[in-house]
This record gives structure tokens, sequence and C-alpha cells, in this order.
């Protein structure tokens, strides 16, 4: 069905970051924008036409996260990285059944949906579960199956299996399964410290050959990897070695390099998955956002999962990134309110190889948000820089209303409209109490 979308502003998020007043969005039949600009300039049309109030803008897009995680919100939430991670979530995740996956994902999706969240590159397992779960919820994914060799994980089979999984599906359905783009299947090796020698450049030649992303934890926290540093000086100057880098690679993270592997993520177009929040909470660090910007190394925010990134808020992850940034500068000016909106929509489709999504514009997909900007944090909406600043410092999630997924409306009023969030809730409360039982029993 033919649509177009009016409203009296309208953050494209094409470069030069242009505020287009009384705009017109026109959604053809495929999901795609057909056309978008001032009303003075739109072609006729008898598509229907829905007038919003506020402003619209493109669909987030979160660079990095384990939404089935919603399962385990708060569990061992006092603790840093690897006690955290070996201690309590690895033991919680050995039993979840595919069952309990998808109800954590579909969960999830809806979080992120009604935040303004449309694409999310996700790292985790069941690959079905996910896919199915994505489909309900009405959102869209990029989908990196974990590829893991670490105790206990011999239970979802060698790296070698995992990896080859991933490869048979690609090879059987495409990079885009379902032909619409809901979809992007990709690779997921964990890290270097929990796959032997050589396994993450094999996953990147097999990634290399169908021209998939490669999605994968680097450089997190001191502690993880210190063995791999001392070899061979940093986890990047090893996968460099190495020939794991090349093609399309997401680093998650990337908290802890040096100049040098800062260059070596230049050279190979490296993109990083930027997450404040978690490394925040997890003690983990800072990264060196300005740094790499000024690098040229692409950078999306994400929230990585809501275990550690709690409320898969990307507007928090793009506060948090901006005064982060400056603190560490010791400069206001060192990163615009634009900038930061930036990396959660054009700047994070560029992190991972998508230039269909993250912009408002002729031929991408029609994944659009509208905020109600009739709220005391919009105390100018008239002025271009006042609104984009009273946006990303004082609005954010909580305004949001509506929301398209490829033309398709998934969220109104604030709600989702293609599963029943409460429903969700009770499932994910239901799988959350049956773990912590099990847990005390292990003891």
């Amino acid at each position: 069905m033919l649509q177009r979308l009016t409203a009296p502003v309208a953050l494209s998020c094409a470069p030069g970051f242009p505020v287009v007043r009384d705009a017109v969005l026109d959604v053809d039949e495929n999901g795609t924008i057909a056309w978008f600009g001032p009303a003075t300039a739109a072609p006729a049309t008898d598509a229907v036409v829905r007038p919003l109030p506020g402003l619209i803008m493109p669909g987030l897009v979160n660079t990095h996260c384990h939404t089935p995680m919603s399962l385990l919100r708060g569990m061992g939430g006092d603790l840093p990285l690897m006690p955290w991670l070996t201690d309590v979530m690895w033991p919680a995740e050995a039993l979840l059944t595919e069952s309990d996956v998808h109800a954590g994902m579909l969960a999830g999706c809806l979080d992120l949906l009604r935040t303004g969240c449309t694409t999310s590159v996700e790292m985790y397992f069941f690959t079905d579960a996910l896919t199915d779960a994505v489909r309900t919820a009405g959102s869209r994914a990029v989908l990196t199956p974990g590829i893991i060799a670490a105790p206990g994980w011999d239970r979802l089979g060698s790296w070698e299996q995992m990896r080859d999984d991933v490869s048979a599906r690609i090879d059987a359905h495409g990079l885009f399964p379902g032909g619409d783009g809901r979809i992007e299947l990709g690779y997921g090796p964990h890290s270097a410290y929990t796959l032997p020698p050589g396994a993450l450049a094999s996953i990147s030649e097999h990634a290399r050959e169908r021209g998939a992303l490669v999605h994968t934890h680097v450089a997190e926290s001191r502690g993880e990897d210190a063995h791999l540093r001392d070899e061979h000086g940093s986890v990047p100057a090893m996968l460099d070695a190495g020939g794991a880098l090349g093609g399309r690679i997401l680093a998650a993270h990337s908290v802890h390099l040096s100049d040098a592997d800062i260059a070596t993520y230049a050279r190979h177009g490296v993109a990083v998955a930027h997450c404040p929040g978690s490394n925040a909470k997890l003690a983990a660090g800072t990264a060196r956002l300005l740094d790499l910007r000024r690098a040229g190394v692409p950078v999306g925010l994400g929230t990585d999962g809501p275990a550690s990134g709690d409320d898969l808020d990307l507007w928090h992850q793009a506060r948090l990134a901006g005064l982060l940034a400056r603190i560490g500068a010791d400069d206001a000016a060192a990163i615009t309110a634009a900038e930061v909106l930036l990396m959660g929509t054009a700047d994070a489709a560029a992190a991972i190889g998508r230039d269909d999504l993250g912009v408002l514009e002729a031929g991408r997909q029609a994944d659009v948000v509208h905020v109600d900007t009739d709220d005391s944090a919009f105390v100018a909406p008239e002025d271009d820089a006042q609104l984009v600043s009273n946006l990303v410092w004082a609005g954010g999630s909580r305004l949001v209303r509506d929301v398209w997924v490829g033309g398709e409306q998934v969220v109104a009023g604030g709600e989702p409209t293609m599963a029943d969030r409460r429903e969700s809730l009770t499932a994910v409360r239901a799988v959350s109490a049956r773990l912590r039982k099990a847990l005390a029993a292990d003891g």
C-alpha cells in the first residue's frame, strides 16, 4: 500500500545533517522510501496520507547486542566482566532452551522497537528461534550466530560446526533469507580469547567468500585477553598478522586500543560498535571514541546485551557516549548532539555495511520513527540547532510514539502492534524464575 507520512519537521540524518521543515515521506508498496523532502516540492500522490505531529527520523541501528539476555537482566549485576561472564552468565545460558531464547528475543525486540530502534546486530545461539522472534515482533536484525570454544559451549558443537552451520545457511538461503530484508545473516565469533589460534582467520575467510559481516568482541577489558597481548602485542595485531581482518569486520567494544591498533583498524576498514554503558557498568574502561573517529574508523553505537546494558535504550548510549567523550577531551565541543545522533543512525548503518538503513532518503528502507515534540524537553522546536540538542540531551526514547519498519507500523502510540508486550513479559518472567530456581539448586 502506498503511504505518505507528513510532519512539521524531519531529521534525515543525511550528510550535512539537513533539518527538513514541513516534511513529506512517501513509502512504496515494497516498504522503501519513494520520496522524501519538503512539502513544497512533493509530487502529487493518491497515497493514504498520515499527518504526524512532532518530528520523524530514521530508525535507530544498534550495532552490538545479545537481546535474548533480557532473560538474565540484573543477574550478577555487581561483578566485573570475567567473573560475571564465567560464573553467572555462562552457567545460566547453559540452561536455556530454544523456546527460552525465543521468549527473550521477542521481549527484547519489543523493547528495542518502543525506543525507536528498528535494527539490531545480534550475537546469540538458536538461530531459528531468533529469526522467528524478529519476524514476530516486526523488527529487523543482522543475526550473527555465536561461534565459541569455551568450556561448556561444546554442547552446541565444535566451533567448526558452528561456523559451517552459518555458511550452510547463507549458501542455501542467501545473506537475506526470506527476501524481505528483515533478516541478514553473518558470523559471530565470540572473541580471540574464546577461540583457538586460526579460528578467527578461518571464520573471516568464510565470511569474505560470502560478503557477510563478522561480528566479534575485541579488547573489551584489560584482563580478558592479557595472554594474547603478552604474546602478540595486541589482539588487533594478532588478527592482522593472522589474516583475520579484511572484508566486513565489526569489532565490538574495542576499549583498550593503542595508536597502532587504531591505525590497523583504519587500514583494514574495521568498524567499531561502541557500548559505553555496558563498558561503564562492568568497569571495562572507555573506548577512544574521538581518536577512532579522527582516524576514519566507522563507529556505531551499541547497547550490548540487556544483562549488562540493561535498558536496551540506544538514546541512553548516545548521551553517555557524548558525555564521556567531552569529559575525556576536556572539551564541551568535542562532539556535537548531531554527531552523537548520527552514531545511532547513519554512522551505525555504515559501520555494518548497510546502505539501505539509517537515513531518510529515496531507495532506503522505510524504517521511520515518530517523536513527540509536544513536551517540555523541546523549548525552541522552531530552532534547528536547539531542536536537535533538545532531542538528544533531553528527549530520547520516552518521546517515541510510532515506529515503522519497511513501511509497516510496528509501534503505535508507544505500544507494539505485532505482538502482545504483556504476554511476552509474562513468558520472560516465567523463564527467569525457572533459571533462578535451577541455579540456586546447583549452589
